[in-house]
């Protein structure tokens, strides 16, 4: 009887957290229409100013009008979920962000593919040419070599001399630390002279530089980071996706993509029995592990990062979002103002988590209060820097005057209280800290993130 009511008990706590993630995912798609319409209105009567508060007068002395195209790009890249310029019917994912600089590029990833398959794409897209996933890594995986072709990059420019600025939200902070460690290592057959100096600044928002807890929460097995429980949330996830590639209605695709067309899973390229093995986990992305939660897991992340440097010509800056305050020594969500309902449940799981006792810990000297504090997606200390297996060199940010000049090599973070949505697809939330935010961002990499002179748009030369 009792193993009956545990049972009954795991269900309904199943149905209500798939309940809750259907309404988070009505609210992102209808605050982000609400977010853009008040972004339109807002562009119709004001113009975002940048040059306010600028005090640096060397740089003054060195400003020159310069044109669009001869600005170092500005690239934002999404996370999980997430969706570039062009879908969900041209709705912003950093809520009209990348209209306060004359150069920002918005690329449309895979929302739901492995870090690594993101940032090979992220290369092509900026590059052009025929996405490569790698040969080795395509068999291992079960997917095909080739994907998507640019026929044309949107920045075929970019070399040492031209290097970018990345700005990445939630997991796209470490897609691009993977970018660069792939150009550091020489990853791209038919471009030998890449250099991780190509990349001029990530500027992380929320970043999962050592994963996360939810992981756990949502479906992945605690004992390896990799495999799913059988009965779970992510189950529900897995199946639907599986669905929605192998049915393959070419304008649903168009208007919304989880990254999956190179494990080829449509109706027309597997059939009936191609789909039975799809959903029996014998095949598909699923199958082998290459999409992307199993890296945001404590244990993924590790296996990331154990191959990746911070590199001393780049500059590097986070803001890790935090909804939790500790009270009698007890962490709780906080704000309740402020905190959407929805995420208030997922701060509330995680600020509880407790790694399972008879299960071996991620990493030696694992300890949950210390993984406590989050946002309702990622834990704060996952967000400030990578510290697992080894911590980066790092410096916390009270404030701005803290860190100028920006030294390259070092990872500044700063603490920030809101929650891992508050930056991006509604920026009435925010208020003014959107603005303060992001205007912070651009004219860091404008005016302090450079190697020879800093290019200001023109905006910032009146």
């Amino acid at each position: 009887m009792f193993r009956l009511w545990v049972s009954t008990l795991q269900l309904l706590e199943l149905f209500v957290s798939s309940l809750v993630h259907l309404l988070f995912g009505f609210y992102i798609f209808s605050t982000a229409v609400a977010g853009d319409l008040s972004q339109t209105i807002n562009d119709l009567f004001f113009k975002p100013n940048l040059a306010s508060g600028l005090q640096n007068d060397e740089v003054e002395k060195q400003k020159t009008t310069t044109s669009a195209d001869d600005l170092p790009p500005i690239v934002l890249v999404h996370g999980i979920f997430g969706f570039g310029k062009g879908k969900l019917g041209g709705l912003s994912y950093f809520a009209g962000a990348e209209k306060k600089d004359e150069r920002v590029l918005v690329p449309d990833l895979g929302s739901l593919t492995s870090i690594y398959d993101r940032a090979r794409e992220l290369f092509y897209y900026l590059k052009g040419g025929q996405v490569d996933y790698g040969e080795e890594h395509s068999k291992a995986c079960g997917h095909t070599q080739f994907g998507r072709v640019y026929d044309k990059g949107h920045y075929p420019d970019w070399d040492e001399d031209h290097p970018i600025h990345f700005v990445g939200h939630s997991a796209g902070g470490q897609v691009v630390r993977v970018l660069q460690q792939m150009l550091a290592d020489k990853a791209f057959k038919g471009y030998e002279n890449t250099s991780p100096n190509w990349v001029l600044s990530i500027t992380s928002l929320s970043g999962a530089f050592n994963g996360t807890t939810r992981a756990y929460l949502d479906g992945i097995q605690p004992e390896d980071g990799k495999s799913m429980k059988p009965v779970c949330l992510l189950q529900l996830c897995r199946i639907g996706v599986i669905l929605y590639d192998w049915f393959d209605i070419p304008w649903l695709k168009n208007y919304y993509n989880f990254g999956f067309d190179h494990f080829n899973m449509s109706w027309k390229q597997i059939g009936i029995w191609g789909l039975v093995n799809c959903l029996m986990g014998k095949t598909g992305p699923f199958a082998s592990g290459d999409w992307i939660l199993p890296d945001l897991t404590i244990q993924g992340s590790i296996r990331l990062n154990s191959n990746m440097q911070t590199f001393p010509d780049t500059y590097y800056f986070s803001y890790a979002t935090k909804q939790t305050r500790k009270v009698m020594g007890i962490t709780v969500p906080f704000g309740l103002l402020g905190i959407h309902p929805l995420l208030f449940i997922r701060v509330l799981q995680m600020s509880v988590w407790r790694h399972p006792p008879d299960v071996p810990p991620p990493y030696k000297g694992y300890r949950d209060k210390e993984w406590w504090d989050n946002d309702g997606a990622l834990n704060t200390i996952s967000m400030t820097h990578p510290r697992l297996p080894v911590e980066h060199p790092n410096h916390l940010v009270v404030k701005d005057s803290e860190c100028q000049p920006l030294q390259p090599g070092i990872w500044y973070y700063k603490i920030v209280e809101g929650d891992h949505i508050l930056f991006i697809v509604n920026r009435e939330r925010a208020g003014l800290q959107f603005d303060l935010i992001y205007d912070s961002i651009f004219e860091r990499c404008r005016k302090h993130a450079f190697r020879k002179k800093p290019t200001l748009p023109n905006q910032l030369n009146q």
